[in-house]
């Protein structure tokens, strides 16, 4: 079984690698490689935010993955429905921070009454919305990969409708649902076990997670060469901005950036974040798989004791809201 210290590891690790990913979100590789060299490796952190935001300030990322556990805490279950009407609710109070344009659209039909198994953008449209956001149901069901799938594709489904978006949530969940497990972890068999899963909602996406066991080795910058690319057209390829919020290249770096250092947080999140991007949620998904694989102790908690969302739901109610979790979760498996 895993510790209760995974699972505050986990959300804890989702909120910092956010907040510390938010300050140069969107910005071209070399000017996050220079954040992270001068910034995070030199102990300068917490003097930079963004915008009207202080350091601390984690976005919609780790907002909705928080949301997602008040559901489950609240409902002693998973139930998308719930969980729909939270996600309408943030944006329906203008609190959330930094949202994508897939999400606020769905959450705009959500406001309308639009119901939740209809509220999600169709394809072509394949963010990384539902994936940012499935950490928690990996916690969930750890123990029940069947539901952890159904979970996954339920909840990415509110807001994105391609199958793509799905297998991007059961991605990262899965990924977390392994973390958990005791002992060290081989990028190969992590890897095939989460292909496994994803390829029951899409085989695109199952397809480059085998594909990855052979990019992990790389160094970031011959990795990102190949990654960046990952299920996107030619003519799509573009300029070199990073890694964008296309979600199979997203998750993908997100994985790739815990593979290369599972046993090091402050690693994965620089990884994640020197690539450029997308990087507030690329460090979010690559921070919530290290903190359920290290557990809390393994994170820096003086920077995050400095986690806000606009001055609530800081670190000390982070931490309660997962162990609190923690605690449901052991019940309802004692009692099952």
């Amino acid at each position: 079984m895993p510790r209760k210290e995974q699972f505050s590891g986990c959300l804890i690790g989702q909120c910092l690698g956010d907040a510390l990913g938010f300050p140069v979100e969107g910005y071209p590789p070399a000017m996050c490689e220079q954040y992270v060299n001068d910034v995070l490796r030199t102990g300068h952190i917490g003097e930079r935010g963004r915008g009207p935001f202080p350091f601390g300030q984690y976005t919609d990322d780790s907002q909705l993955a928080r949301e997602l556990m008040r559901s489950y805490l609240a409902c002693a279950r998973f139930d998308p429905g719930d969980y729909a009407h939270r996600i309408a609710t943030l944006f329906a109070e203008g609190r959330i921070v930094g949202h994508g344009r897939t999400t606020a659209e769905a959450a705009w039909r959500l406001i309308q009454g639009v119901p939740w198994e209809k509220a999600g953008t169709p394809p072509p449209a394949a963010g990384n919305g539902s994936a940012m956001r499935a950490g928690p149901i990996g916690l969930i069901f750890y123990d029940d990969p069947e539901g952890l799938i159904q979970a996954a594709h339920d909840q990415g489904r509110i807001t994105h409708q391609d199958s793509r978006c799905s297998a991007g949530a059961v991605a990262i969940a899965g990924a977390v649902a392994l973390a958990l497990r005791p002992g060290s972890v081989q990028a190969s068999s992590f890897l095939h076990q989460l292909s496994r899963w994803v390829e029951r909602i899409d085989v695109s996406v199952a397809t480059y997670l085998r594909r990855l066991i052979d990019w992990v080795p790389l160094d970031p910058c011959r990795a990102v060469k190949f990654i960046a690319r990952a299920g996107l057209t030619p003519e799509a390829h573009g300029e070199d901005h990073g890694i964008t919020p296309f979600v199979t290249s997203s998750v993908l770096w997100s994985l790739y950036a815990f593979l290369r250092t599972p046993e090091n947080y402050w690693e994965t999140i620089c990884t994640a974040i020197a690539v450029g991007g997308d990087v507030d949620t690329t460090a979010a998904m690559a921070g919530a798989i290290s903190g359920a694989h290290l557990g809390l102790d393994a994170i820096p908690i003086d920077l995050a004791r400095r986690l806000s969302d606009q001055g609530t739901w800081g670190f000390a109610e982070l931490v309660e809201l997962a162990h609190r979790c923690y605690e449901l979760k052991i019940r309802r498996r004692s009692n099952s």
